[in-house]
């Protein structure tokens, strides 16, 4: 069955946003406006007679890397080739790219046709926020604070791409709260927590070592109410990271697999406690 691909306009990426709620992925109540920010072409729409029937994001950072996300067919329209057709078009948008994506574990045989390779599996894990134990120590200062050409060099050692206009957006979203690490005027560890469909998640969650990242969490659950749900996506290759989220209460509750097509890129995955999100990466 043909459709039109086309662009999203700015106003339809909460569509997609939408979309992904009633498949259960729970997105941040603000997602749009910071998603569209980090790629505006990147996402596309696929139409018949007028009717968006699916949809999937493509975006590009700087030229350099692409990422697959957002890939959604309308229950009602599957089985009839709208996926393959917004796959393609996709994957032809981010062509001469290394291109990753987190895609449920169960696709990977399907993704691995399209050349893509198992980099690492993450894990969702969830819970409730607790009341803070302890006081909050003097080295966590409120995220906006922080330098934002500091903030964006240390995001550079987790992702591989530059991303400012995304991380601009992020920071400031409503009903989102963000915390830093200084350490003698360096930052060594920084984090947000957003309001989602349901409870909040924290992503980012980057951090020096296990000690800073258990203090910026405690920082960031602090900020919301006592007893919410709280999500947060852990890198299994990062054990100390599945430490923190285990001694939290937190439980495993899906995976994802993270997947490459082309040289998975070199990120310092031992500081990355939370991803930031699934959908852009």
């Amino acid at each position: 069955m043909d459709c039109r691909i086309r662009t999203m306009r700015p106003g339809e990426v909460a569509l997609a946003i939408e979309w992904a709620a009633r498949e259960g992925w729970n997105p941040g109540l603000h997602d749009a406006a910071c998603f569209h920010a980090a790629d505006p072409d990147g996402f596309l729409v696929a139409e018949r007679e007028g009717e968006a029937v699916g949809c999937i994001s493509a975006v590009s950072y700087a030229g350099q890397l692409g990422f697959i996300g957002l890939y959604i067919v309308q229950p009602a329209w599957r089985g009839r080739g709208v996926g393959l057709q917004l796959w393609q078009a996709g994957m032809a948008r981010l062509s001469g790219r290394v291109v990753g994506l987190d895609g449920v574990p169960a696709q990977q045989d399907n993704y691995r046709k399209s050349g893509f390779v198992l980099a690492w599996n993450n894990a969702r894990f969830a819970g409730t926020a607790r009341e803070a134990a302890s006081a909050t120590p003097s080295q966590i200062v409120a995220l906006a604070s922080v330098d934002f050409a500091a903030l964006c060099t240390d995001d550079r050692r987790v992702f591989p791409a530059p991303r400012a206009a995304f991380l601009r957006q992020w920071i400031a979203m409503p009903e989102a709260a963000g915390v830093a690490w200084m350490e003698d005027g360096r930052l060594a560890g920084w984090g947000l927590i957003r309001r989602c469909r349901e409870g909040h998640k924290i992503g980012p969650l980057v951090a020096d070592g296990r000690g800073i990242a258990d203090a910026l969490y405690a920082a960031l659950c602090a900020r919301v109410p006592a007893g919410d749900a709280v999500y947060l996506d852990v890198p299994l290759p990062n054990a100390a990271a599945v430490a923190l989220a285990q001694a939290q209460g937190l439980r495993s509750v899906f995976e994802t697999a993270r997947m490459y097509a082309g040289p998975a890129p070199a990120v310092e995955l031992q500081r990355i406690y939370g991803v930031t999100t699934f959908e852009l990466g």
